[in-house]
Formats: C-alpha cells, sequence, structure tokens
C-alpha cells in the first residue's frame, strides 16, 4: 500500500523524516551529474585523442551541454508524471535513470578501441543522465517545499542546494582520495577515472529503493482532476510565472555553474594551479558554500525572498568582473579561494531560494511540472553552456569577454528581481 500524503496535522519529525529521505536520492542524482565534470581533465583524452588540453575539455564539454539539451524533455516528461502519478513515484524513477547512465560511463571502450563510436556512448550516457536530472530539479523543488510548513519553507527548501552541492563536493572528494590515497596520476587517466561513475551507479540503485518508502507530498488519487495535471495545457493557464521561472534563472545559473563546475578548470587551464591544488580549492569553496544555504533560506523566511535576490543581482553585476579579472591573475591558494568564496556568497542569494520561489509561484496540479520544464529550458540554454562558452572564448583568445557575458546576465536577471512579488506574501502552496 502506498504511503499517506502528507497533511497539516503530520508531526516535524514526519515532515523532517520525508525531507531527508528526498535529500538523500538528491544527493547521489547530482553526485552522478557532477563526477562528470570533475573527472573530465582525466577522462577528456580517452575519448578525445588530441595534443590541445583545451581543446579536449571543449569536446567534453560540449557533451555536457548535450546533457543538459535533454534536461528540458526530462523537467517536461518528470513533470508531468509528478503531477500526474505523485512526486515519489517520479523521484524513485529518476534516480532510476541516473543510475544507467552512470553505468553506461564506468564500463564504456575508449577511442583507441572502438574509434568515434566511444564519444557516441558517451553522448547516449549523458542523454540519459539529463533526462534524469532534468526531472529530479523541479520534482524535488516540489517536494522539499509540499514537504514544509509555511513558516520555515525557506530553510527546509534550501537544502536542496545543500544536497546538490554536497553532490558535487562528494564528487571531488572521491576524486582527491583517488589523487593523494589510492592512485598515481597516470593511472586515474588510464582507468582510475571509472571508479567514481561506478560508485554513482551503486548508490543510484541503493537510493531507488529508499526512495520508494517516501510519504507523498500531495493527494493525486482523484480521478476526476488527474486529467488537469500536469499538462501543457493547464500549465499555459500560468504564462507569467512560466516566463518568471526563466527570467530567474538564467543570472542565478549562469554564476552558479561558472563559479562552481567552471572553477576547477579555469583554476588548472587559466590561473596555472596543479590539478590537485583546483581541485582543493573547489572542494573548500564548495565545502563553505553548502553550509550557507540553510542560513540564507532561513533569512528568506525572516525577510522574504525578494531582498536576496536583488542582493544577488546587484553583487553579481557588480563584482564578476573584477572577481574573475583577479583569479586569472593569482598563483596564491589562499586569494584564489578568498575570490572564489566572495563570489559564492553572493551567489548563495540565488541558489539558497530558487527552489521556494519557484515552486511558490505554481498550484498543485502543474507545480512540478511548472518549476521542472521552464526552469530546465534556461538551465540547458545558459547553465549548460557557461562552461562551453568560457573554453571556447579562452581557445579563441578572447576569455575576458566570458566575464561580461555572465555580468550581463546577471544584469538581466536583476531587471526581473526588482519587479517581481515577494513569493513568500504571494505563495500557492497554501492553495
Amino acid at each position: 500500500m502506498p504511503a499517506p500524503a502528507i497533511t497539516s496535522s503530520s508531526t516535524t519529525i514526519q515532515r523532517i523524516r520525508s525531507i531527508i529521505g528526498g535529500s538523500l536520492g538528491n544527493l547521489v542524482e547530482w553526485y552522478d551529474w557532477y563526477v562528470y565534470t570533475a573527472f573530465s581533465l582525466y577522462f577528456s583524452a580517452v575519448f578525445f585523442p588530441t595534443d590541445n588540453q583545451t581543446v579536449q575539455l571543449l569536446n567534453t564539454a560540449g557533451i555536457f551541454a548535450i546533457g543538459f539539451l535533454m534536461r528540458p524533455i526530462g523537467g517536461w516528461v518528470m513533470g508531468a508524471y509528478a503531477d500526474k502519478k505523485g512526486r515519489k513515484a517520479a523521484l524513485t524513477l529518476s534516480v532510476l535513470l541516473m543510475s544507467i547512465g552512470s553505468l553506461l560511463i564506468s564500463v564504456a571502450p575508449g577511442y583507441k578501441q572502438i574509434g568515434v563510436a566511444a564519444p557516441l556512448l558517451l553522448v547516449l550516457a549523458r542523454i540519459i543522465q539529463g533526462l534524469s536530472v532534468g526531472g529530479e530539479y523541479g520534482t524535488s523543488a516540489t517536494y522539499l517545499s509540499e514537504m514544509a510548513t509555511k513558516k520555515h519553507r525557506g530553510f527546509y527548501s534550501s537544502f536542496q542546494y545543500v544536497t546538490l552541492i554536497m553532490g558535487q563536493l562528494l564528487a571531488l572528494g572521491v576524486l582527491v582520495l583517488l589523487q593523494h590515497f589510492f592512485l598515481t596520476d597516470k593511472q586515474l587517466h588510464q582507468w582510475g577515472w571509472r571508479i567514481p561513475f561506478a560508485i554513482g551507479a551503486i548508490l543510484a540503485i541503493t537510493v531507488m529503493y529508499l526512495r520508494r518508502s517516501l510519504q507523498e507530498s500531495v493527494q493525486v488519487d482523484d480521478s476526476k482532476t488527474r486529467s488537469n495535471r500536469g499538462t501543457i495545457k493547464a500549465l499555459a493557464k500560468h504564462p507569467k510565472a512560466v516566463l518568471l521561472v526563466i527570467g530567474l534563472t538564467v543570472g542565478g545559473t549562469v554564476a552558479f555553474y561558472t563559479f562552481t563546475t567552471y572553477m576547477q578548470k579555469f583554476l588548472v587551464n587559466t590561473s596555472g594551479f596543479s590539478k590537485n591544488t583546483a581541485t582543493l580549492i573547489s572542494a573548500l569553496t564548495l565545502g563553505v558554500f553548502m553550509l550557507l544555504q540553510p542560513v540564507f533560506g532561513l533569512l528568506s523566511d525572516k525577510i522574504g525572498r525578494k531582498p536576496l535576490l536583488i542582493g544577488f543581482g546587484v553583487l553579481g553585476t557588480l563584482t564578476t568582473v573584477p572577481i574573475m579579472t583577479a583569479l586569472s591573475q593569482t598563483k596564491d591558494t589562499w586569494v584564489a579561494f578568498i575570490l572564489i568564496m566572495c563570489a559564492l556568497i553572493i551567489v548563495s542569494g540565488y541558489t539558497s531560494i530558487n527552489a521556494v520561489v519557484k515552486a511558490e509561484l505554481f498550484p498543485a496540479n502543474v507545480r512540478a511540472l511548472g518549476v521542472g520544464f521552464p526552469y530546465a529550458i534556461a538551465v540547458s540554454l545558459f547553465g549548460g553552456t557557461a562552461e562551453y562558452i568560457a573554453l571556447d572564448f579562452k581557445n579563441n583568445h578572447h576569455q575576458e569577454w566570458f566575464y561580461w557575458y555572465v555580468t550581463v546576465c546577471i544584469a538581466l536577471s536583476l531587471l526581473l528581481y526588482a519587479f517581481m512579488n515577494d513569493t513568500r506574501k504571494y505563495s500557492k502552496i497554501e492553495d
């Protein structure tokens, strides 16, 4: 028998248990997603043999972007499924798809063995993972927001990015352990990079079974209303909310991927740090960044969502170019850490609350679809391509243009933040 849906009389313990259960799956999903970029410095030559490291990374980043292009389809299909069949069913399916993608990468032969079929297998795996993570974001954001009480919704929903960052941190942690304690640099390049993908596949299967026991956050058994759940026709009745989700996301997603996933490569390929040092800097900054999310989420419950978004927009617009320029010139580990940390503190104004802000825009019948689908479109067009654009600018000797690109994206979102309503005051979750 399926678990009952959460109700207003549910205890805090029941809510927290469900939030933890949903968050653990989110952690594994994002670990599997970020292992790709964390280890791309080691496996890029396996699939793209060339003497130019930037070209290798460019090709690998291109496939990373292809995975992002599948996210709107995942957001659409899985969001509709979550609105029709329930959040728990969609969360369980998404983690299964992620496991399949990770397993495929872990066993894929290289270019020397099967030629062009090798990068094609890599593309297939990222397509599967793109479908998975496209559905995961909208469904988990919806699930966590619905599970939380109104008074603490910003705080509890911020744990989506806690686990998202923790997944990225775990991917880097596995890399650090392999680099410093278990494998040589040569072994990592030859076969060691396969280990984290195999770990991710096993963890995803484990979480899939854990998610089957989650408590549902909404009741979807009413056959009379099911036809109005999770459809594009139903979503079309909320055009302003859809456009808001896209506009909210543009600046935040570009800034997030710039100062998290791309930073490791930037420190190696531009600043001149060793791979080991760059990985350690990235791990340290991500650790602090992760801990900041509940703090900002709690702050949003006190002062509202809009002040945090405006703070991110203003500071991000003013400081991105100076921070990136200084990072490109520094050789000092702690200076690099401080600069990245300053950027991530600013970005926290967006990441900590972006899930709850979007969930508060939609009614329950299209909430997962409304959060996941337009968000995935914006992330695919801007977040997934950020690293590729950065590397392309660098390859064409115009690296500083990327700094301005990030700045413009943040400034465009700032215009929206300034004129939107504060969703804490106008939330549709209680409806």
